[in-house]
């Protein structure tokens, strides 16, 4: 179940991984970020740079059990398993490149208020 995991203690190398994360985001995660917190859509509460098990997810929001990824070069290789494993924990995940955050973030932000309502 997913607020099982959710409330899962995550592990002590994680927190400051995570924290150096925020303090350095991409552009496109900059963007997005600036766009998505403080409930501005649709009133939906994101965490950014949440560990959630054995990897730290760029956007959570706990509510709708949604984990939100944006991808340049780093994650090309092992996308499938970054989605599969959150999955079959009960998560949904939708992911973006960094050059359609960037490019269209008002047609991004569209898909996410989808998500969040499916």
């Amino acid at each position: 179940m997913v607020s099982d995991v959710a409330r899962r203690r995550h592990s002590d190398k994680a927190s400051p991984i995570a924290r150096k994360l925020r303090q350095s985001p991409t552009d496109a995660e900059a963007r997005l970020w600036s766009r998505i917190r403080h409930k501005q859509l649709d009133g939906f509460r994101f965490r950014r740079q949440q560990p959630i098990g054995r990897y730290i997810v760029d956007f959570f929001c706990p509510e709708a059990g949604l984990i939100i990824e944006v991808d340049g070069g780093q994650h090309a290789e092992d996308t499938g398993e970054r989605t599969r494993w959150p999955e079959g924990r009960g998560y949904r995940v939708i992911r973006f490149w960094n050059t359609d955050v960037l490019a269209n973030t008002d047609g991004v932000l569209h898909k996410i208020r989808d998500a969040l309502r499916a």
